[in-house]
């Protein structure tokens, strides 16, 4: 994942002792002292210079990333503030740049070449220091963005949905490599979380999804439109779960209500309606399990491995 090649990002002060320090080494290898102080502002220059750039090259660009990922971001962030902040650490490294060989240039034939030194590396802090606050907030912003799920277009992917406490982890925990929080309690899930079943060489990703309310878009919280987001742009196939026992807090009325609604969104996707803790309660007319008893999981998983083989996706990686 993109996300993850984004470094730790230094903080105006640390960028600025670094150049400060390798300058100050090139300083001391000149033996002409006018030369020295020349050298020494071209190093600073150059050094905060890199490092800006690089640090704004190693974030994707967001006009190129999947619908997935725009949302997510948004929801966690905003793609707006990024962009200014890396808008303002651009400028921050041309604007350095321009005042170091400004000076410099200047040395060479001024009579105070140390008085320009300092002055050109007070304007470079000073610059630097003017957009501190994008440096932390882009660092902040690297520590969320690396912590998204792994989501591959390229897989067959399954989206876990429905109501709070239905046994979404508990299912994807018997299932995949994942390992959710659960508990007996609402809302364990906060965020998205990707695990994955072998099929021969291959796998599926597997979607665990914050639970979601049978409410209007503008009343859902920002967990709950996570698990839209991944419903709406990641899905190959939904697995829809209910909890007949409505020991989850939630009637079946409501579930079945949202999921009236999931498929008004997903359009085209298949959805499959699984009925779990049948060692409570059955519902007729759809697959039953329990992820408590483990009663039906492998039945589920073999629908799953169904659909995936009479998916479009399955088909074009048969022909690659």
């Amino acid at each position: 994942m993109e996300f993850e090649k984004i470094p730790t990002i230094p903080t105006a002060e640390e960028i600025l002792d670094r150049s400060l320090g390798r300058a100050s080494a090139v300083k001391k290898e000149k033996r002409n002292k006018d030369r020295a102080n020349e050298e020494f502002i071209r190093s600073v220059y150059s050094s905060v210079y890199d490092k800006l750039t690089d640090t704004v090259s190693k974030f994707p660009s967001f006009d190129q990333i999947s619908p997935f990922y725009m949302d997510i971001i948004n929801i966690l962030l905003s793609v707006d503030n990024i962009k200014k902040s890396l808008g303002a650490i651009q400028w921050a490294a041309s604007q350095s740049r321009e005042i170091g060989r400004m000076y410099a240039r200047e040395m060479r034939n001024a009579e105070n070449p140390v008085e320009l030194r300092k002055k050109a590396t007070a304007r470079i802090a000073s610059v630097l220091y003017q957009v501190d606050s994008d440096l932390k907030y882009l660092n902040e912003t690297r520590n969320i963005l690396r912590k998204l799920p792994d989501i591959r277009e390229e897989e067959f992917t399954v989206v876990v949905a429905g109501y709070p406490n239905v046994g979404k982890s508990s299912f994807i925990a018997l299932v995949s490599s994942a390992k959710p929080q659960i508990a007996g309690y609402a809302f364990t899930t906060k965020s998205i979380m990707v695990g994955h079943h072998p099929v021969g060489r291959e796998r599926i990703q597997i979607v665990d999804t914050p639970g979601l309310l049978d409410r209007p878009h503008e009343k859902r919280n920002d967990v709950e439109n996570q698990a839209m987001t991944a419903i709406k742009n990641v899905s190959d196939l939904i697995l829809f779960i209910v909890d007949a026992s409505e020991t989850c807090g939630y009637s079946v009325g409501d579930q079945l209500g949202l999921l009236e609604n999931v498929k008004k969104i997903v359009g085209e996707t298949p959805v499959v309606v699984v009925i779990n803790k049948c060692d409570v309660r059955r519902m007729d007319g759809y697959p039953n399990m329990s992820t408590n008893t483990r009663e039906g999981v492998s039945d589920i998983m073999k629908i799953i491995l169904k659909e995936r083989e009479s998916s479009p996706k399955s088909r074009r990686e048969c022909t690659l």
